[in-house]
């Protein structure tokens, strides 16, 4: 192959008295090259930089989508668990709203209504401990903030449709974190007495459905659930 080359090229060369790779070559002596090797090995070369089109730019790497995927904020590089740092952030305004559902029956539903519970007012007591269950979210669950909470809101209502309580929890403060999990603590605990204050009646009581209703303030702003 390389005395068809040393056949070709020369030739070329030689007639234009330049030197073939050189840049600045004529477009008609890459068209006559081009056509030389096209007989010799029976198909065009491939583009060089002979050519007269621009080199290509090199294409510069994409980011990854995982770059603007939310991450988990407990863990360090080492996927150790830490307490998140919230030092750096601006103070704001925030609120939770969380929910559940408690699962008395009709029997326990009848006296919980009728205030004929021994241990007393079931919904007076659960929403008490509610509130004191917010207040000590931190102390709860490890990773919490202690926050400065300004008010705490837990509301009891009887459903008689499938025989259960409803409780919200609405939790606010003014500061660098977030209160979803003193909402969500203030409608647990509330649930939690609300089968206290009723297992003497029953065992069947089921707590369910305990999640977050609403969000805001702080950088990521308000989140409803549909």
């Amino acid at each position: 192959m390389m005395s068809i080359f040393r056949s070709v090229l020369p030739r070329v060369a030689r007639s234009n008295s330049f030197r073939c790779f050189s840049t600045g070559v004529p477009s008609d002596s890459i068209a006559e090259l081009n056509k030389e090797m096209e007989s010799i090995f029976g198909e065009s070369p491939s583009p060089s930089p002979l050519g007269s089109s621009p080199p290509q730019q090199p294409v510069q790497p994409a980011y990854e989508a995982e770059d603007s995927q939310p991450v988990l904020t407990h863990t360090d590089s080492s996927g150790q668990a830490k307490m998140v740092d919230v030092s750096p952030k601006e103070d704001s305004k925030r609120v939770a709203i969380a929910s559940c559902r408690v699962l008395l029956g009709q029997k326990v539903f009848n006296l919980v209504a009728s205030n004929e519970i021994a241990k007393g007012d079931v919904l007076t007591v659960a929403k008490i401990a509610g509130i004191t269950g917010a207040k000590q979210t931190s102390n709860l669950i490890p990773l919490c903030h202690n926050i400065n909470l300004s008010h705490v809101r837990v509301d009891l209502t009887l459903n008689e449709e499938d025989s259960s309580v409803v409780i919200e929890g609405e939790a606010t403060t003014s500061g660098k974190t977030g209160v979803e999990m003193e909402a969500m603590t203030a409608v647990t605990i509330a649930g939690l007495t609300v089968y206290d204050m009723c297992k003497a009646a029953s065992k069947d009581i089921c707590i369910t459905d305990v999640c977050l209703q609403h969000k805001s303030g702080g950088k990521s702003g308000s989140w409803s659930r549909n």
